[in-house]
């Protein structure tokens, strides 16, 4: 139990000045004790974890097993939340040429960002952003790192929960083929929520290995990629204009004192025009559509504890994963905008599948869309869980041993919480829209470029370096990004509307 004992002594340092002197002891006493000469990789002495079965992983009691392809599962869902839904809206209000722009340079600046958060981790052979920030700031900075993360986490969680608290309920409805809903228990989204929490989603959170969710991780990807496929489908199958915007097209032509025939005509322009997609646009909404895809790969929470139950673990690698799960992720954001925007053009709302029920409240591919879509969110609150009780352990019990008793209680804590919040306190949400546009730049720009900034020693890159200076600008970067979000939030609460988006 020595090397865990060495590992210690790296994280007490409050800054990034003697992280060369004390990795040589760290490593030395682990291969001699624990490997072989001959098992020792390169990668071992830039100051990564050991690469071998019989080395205990830093804040973990167990072997890193997860494979490749389960970490890209985990990580995948992490950063696929509901904004999904809302992307095709976004795409509306910037053109699809703009929409790409933006999509291809947040997916660059997030996969930039996880570098950052690797390659500090593997200076000091740290893998938790709480101890991360730590060793960069001292407590202050563990503090700040393990609040945004647990501020951040919980406000996605409750939005997950509130889609299903309002969703489920008239999927039920839909399944009953019920005009109205009744005041059976079943049609009640408290109850649903309740009894989903404690049936699907408590019993995966009290998984030890956040590497055992890949296969429902898996899973919920599958049934986003359903939800993607139908989407496809169903942009050559729904009319444009809708019959009810096709008739608002006639009826304003009717109103004025012209023939029959130029009223059709005029009518078929209006239409045609409607149904013409928009490569470039800026309107009022525009703002607003980029935090809310500067947001869309937000996942940095989950890297480093998947990286740590990382079977034999190398930067290389789990940098390999990370641009995997933003590659996969990028791709079934652009199709899913691309056709759900060529599907309803400026007719889209900001939540999908809500347009879909004006063509049909019935249709059943549309329905199994929606609980696609439902298992999906509910499938990746555990993934989601599992870094706010890290980070609540991190703070509280950080010297102590592992617990299943402790374990098990904050996992029930947290989300009877959550519960709690979105059974009494729905607008809660508006609080948390705050907390996320606070939190969530601090995760993916301001943390992880002035972490770097602080823990790579200036030996080996001097402050005016280009990379501290690209970190830097980075960091200036999420601050613009997070001014902009809490403005966009101030205006909409001083004049009393409200803008959907789709981020976490």
């Amino acid at each position: 139990m020595e090397a865990p004992l060495q590992t210690e002594m790296v994280e007490l340092v409050p800054n990034g000045k003697h992280s060369e002197g004390l990795l040589p002891v760290t490593t030395p006493t682990a291969v001699n004790q624990r490997v072989e000469g001959p098992r020792r990789s390169c990668v071992e002495g830039e100051g990564f974890l050991q690469k071998n079965p019989s080395k205990e992983p830093h804040f973990t009691d167990f072997v890193g097993k997860t494979s490749f392809g389960m970490s890209v599962f985990n990580l995948s869902n992490a950063i696929m939340g509901s904004g999904i839904l809302g992307l095709a809206y976004a795409m509306a209000n910037t053109g699809i040429v703009l929409f790409l722009f933006l999509l291809t340079a947040v997916a660059l600046l997030s996969s930039y960002s996880i570098h950052l958060l690797l390659k500090s981790s593997g200076i000091v052979g740290i893998r938790a952003y709480e101890q991360l920030g730590y060793r960069a700031f001292g407590t202050p900075g563990k503090l700040a790192a393990a609040l945004a993360i647990t501020l951040q986490n919980i406000g996605a969680m409750s939005s997950y929960l509130y889609i299903i608290k309002s969703e489920l309920p008239l999927v039920i409805q839909t399944f009953l083929n019920l005009e109205e809903q009744t005041s059976d228990w079943y049609m009640n989204g408290n109850y649903l929520v309740i009894l989903v929490s404690v049936i699907v989603i408590l019993p995966l959170a009290l998984m030890r290995q956040l590497g055992y969710l890949g296969y429902s991780s898996g899973f919920s990807l599958s049934c986003m990629v359903f939800f993607l496929i139908a989407v496809i489908y169903k942009k050559f199958h729904v009319p444009c204009p809708l019959p009810l915007n096709l008739a608002n097209f006639t009826g304003n032509v009717s109103l004025m004192e012209v023939t029959k025939e130029e009223a059709q005509l005029q009518a078929e322009t209006e239409a045609a025009a409607f149904c013409t997609p928009s490569y470039f646009t800026l309107n009022s909404q525009t703002a607003y559509t980029i935090p809310i895809m500067a947001f869309a790969f937000v996942c940095h929470p989950e890297v480093l504890p998947i990286y740590t139950e990382l079977k034999d673990p190398s930067k290389r690698k789990m940098q390999h994963i990370s641009n995997l799960s933003i590659a996969v992720m990028y791709v079934m954001y652009f199709l899913a905008a691309l056709f759900g925007y060529l599907t309803f053009y400026d007719g889209v709302e900001s939540e999908l599948l809500h347009t879909y029920s004006k063509v049909d409240p019935f249709d059943v591919l549309i329905l199994c869309v929606r609980v696609a879509v439902l298992t999906a969110v509910t499938l990746t609150v555990p993934i989601v869980l599992f870094p706010v009780r890290r980070a609540i352990q991190q703070m509280l019990f950080k010297n102590q041993e592992f617990s299943w008793l402790r374990h098990i209680l904050i996992a029930i804590g947290l989300l009877t919480c959550i519960n709690l919040l979105v059974i009494f306190a729905p607008n809660i949400l508006g609080i948390f829209g705050v907390i996320g546009a606070t939190s969530a730049p601090c995760l993916i720009f301001i943390f992880p470029a002035i972490f770097y900034f602080r823990i790579i020693p200036t030996e080996k890159e001097p402050a005016k370096s280009t990379p501290k200076i690209l970190a830097l600008c980075f960091a200036v970067l999420g601050l613009l990004l997070m001014t902009m979000s809490l403005s966009f939030i101030i205006i909409d609460w001083v004049s009393g509307t409200g803008r959907h988006g789709g981020s976490h």
